[in-house]
């Protein structure tokens, strides 16, 4: 799981829970179409990333970067979601992962441009 924060039109923060893959050097992450997520980045392509830590306050990483959206997946990339969240997409949301590719078809391309850990 991963933390994805963008910019709305107010200026108010809004983070997002999202799943993510890290493929070629970026975090990918997929969106539903008109997602405010997608409106913000269009907005203002500067997010932050964040990941879980230990639960006690250690392995924390946050990455500030710039998003761009597109449909189309760079090759490799659906194969590396399904690596990592096929299981899940199955058992715990009783769906497939063609069913899932269908409806969260957007893709969130986040490159870093700096890394912060503890």
């Amino acid at each position: 799981m991963g933390w994805l924060t963008t910019v709305r039109a107010d200026g108010m923060p809004q983070s997002s829970p999202v799943w993510f893959v890290i493929h070629d050097g970026a975090i990918f992450v997929r969106s539903r179409p008109g997602a405010g997520k997608l409106r913000n980045i269009a907005a203002n392509p500067r997010v932050g990333f964040h990941l879980d830590g230990d639960g006690q306050g250690g392995d924390i990483v946050t990455i500030e970067g710039v998003a761009t959206v597109t449909k189309t997946m760079p090759e490799g990339l659906l194969s590396s979601y399904l690596a990592k969240y096929e299981t899940l997409m199955v058992e715990r949301l009783q769906t497939t992962a063609d069913a899932l590719a269908e409806q969260f078809s957007e893709t969130i391309q986040i490159t870093p441009q700096g890394t912060r850990a503890w």
